[in-house]
């Protein structure tokens, strides 16, 4: 397979306006709203990620016409998705209601590729179940509850927005969503030859591929809907877990055999198009030194970008470590994405939290002081002027400490602290470094997949 270049993209420095605009500590005297908390924000972030046809007409002419193709495209995607509905309750008689689709459990593989279980009446079950909620775009919404059975004639794709609603999370790549069904197909189809498996996951392929932005990332929901739907998406393993995907294809791997020498090369193109995306967006802090990732980006800025109250625009720990992660299995990788995992690793090791013990309390999960704790962690949100620990409850209030948090009632129901990091810091890059080295021996080449 052809090797595919890596141009390395203008950087995106990010410098405050000041280092101590103001002090992101919430005292229970005087809480702070989020966006009096995070004056920094209005310097250096993005609050509203949305792709606004004033947001468009400002760009520069080249860039202008990519991203007019690219919305013009997605609305005529969601077109698609709702007319596929219409034409379905129209074919019926009487005419039915619209309904939404069942709201369950997110998606995920119920067994590893290869596994006897593909093979299985259980296994083609939940196969048919699958394929019959794939959007005609190719995508797949979440929070679907399989078990009730196939979609039926007239029903939404996403249980998400009621019927008569804009549509919501109409196929989205949130929660492992689309890339998890497309390997799911992959096993079905590996283990009984269905050419229908195989179709939609070609189809999932080709929804990928129409949905990455012009800037080379991907929005957490195609087609588009507005607000922070449309960043760039980090939080949740959303870029990671399609650039692992495309990955696999374009590497040729086994388990996607089936799909063609010119949609591998595409899925190669769209992989180093990524790559890129990942680099720029890799945070710049005032001192010139790239440090880790967002949970969210601007997809026209790449500058960070705040999503729910809870996810403000702070440097994000455990999707960061995921993503160093992956990008440590590119074979013989460029100098840019060395420099990145080199310098992300650097503020991993940086921002470990000790002094804290993990424990059980009325069935909550709390981290509370503990000088005499062995335990190391890593926050969920960093600040990115100083690195430090920051707690953004479901109040809006961005708290000093995970204390303060959950004694005001907001400290649980999502993960503030991870000792996945560690894994990776040790493992992972002990691995690393002894296939660069042995790369490095060997000479260096054009490939970076």
């Amino acid at each position: 397979m052809p090797a595919t270049g890596f141009s390395p993209p203008v950087p995106h420095p990010i410098t405050p306006r000041s280092p101590r605009i103001t002090k992101r500590v919430k005292t229970m005297a005087s809480p702070l709203p989020l966006l009096f908390a995070s004056a920094f924000v209005l310097a250096n972030v993005t609050l509203a990620g949305a792709l606004t046809p004033m947001r468009v007409a400002a760009l520069s002419d080249e860039e202008r016409l990519a991203w007019e193709d690219y919305v013009s495209r997605s609305r005529a995607a969601a077109r698609a998705d709702q007319a596929a509905v219409e034409a379905e309750l129209a074919a019926q008689t009487p005419r039915a209601a619209t309904t939404r689709a069942p709201d369950g459990p997110d998606f995920k593989m119920p067994s590893p590729f290869g596994d006897a279980w593909h093979g299985t009446a259980t296994a083609q079950k939940l196969a048919d179940i699958v394929l019959s909620y794939q959007t005609p775009s190719g995508g797949w919404s979440k929070h679907t509850d399989y078990s009730q059975g196939t979609r039926k004639p007239g029903m939404l794709w996403s249980s998400q927005y009621a019927p008569g609603k804009s549509p919501h999370y109409l196929a989205t790549f949130d929660n492992g969503s689309t890339t998890g069904q497309m390997r799911f197909l992959a096993a079905a189809a590996h283990a009984t030859r269905r050419d229908d498996c195989k179709g939609a996951f070609i189809r999932g392929l080709r929804f990928i591929l129409d949905s990455q932005y012009p800037a080379g990332g991907w929005p957490q929901v195609y087609p588009i809907e507005g607000g922070y739907h449309d960043n760039i998406t980090y939080n949740d393993d959303v870029m990671t877990s399609i650039l692992e995907l495309l990955r696999d294809i374009a590497n040729g791997d086994e388990r996607y055999a089936f799909v063609d020498a010119a949609l591998r090369e595409k899925s190669a193109v769209a992989l180093a198009a990524g790559l890129r995306c990942v680099v720029a967006t890799q945070y710049v802090n005032s001192s010139g030194r790239k440090t880790v990732w967002c949970a969210q980006h601007d997809p026209l800025t790449l500058l960070p970008a705040a999503a729910r109250k809870m996810e403000p625009a702070m440097l994000s720990g455990h999707e960061s470590a995921n993503l160093l992660k992956f990008l440590m299995t590119l074979k013989n990788p460029p100098p840019e994405i060395v420099a990145s995992i080199e310098a992300g690793l650097a503020w991993l090791d940086e921002v470990r939290v000790t002094g804290i013990t993990r424990v059980r309390r009325d069935g909550k999960t709390l981290y509370v002081p503990d000088p005499e704790s062995t335990e190391v962690y890593w926050a969920r949100f960093y600040d990115p002027l100083d690195n430090r620990p920051v707690f953004p409850g479901r109040d809006g209030v961005i708290y000093g400490s995970f204390t303060e948090m959950a004694a005001a009632g907001h400290g649980h129901g999502y993960s503030y602290y991870s000792t996945l990091p560690g894994s990776v810091f040790n493992t992972a890059q002990k691995k690393w470094r002894k296939q660069l080295a042995a790369g490095a021996g060997r000479g260096k080449s054009k490939s970076h997949r």
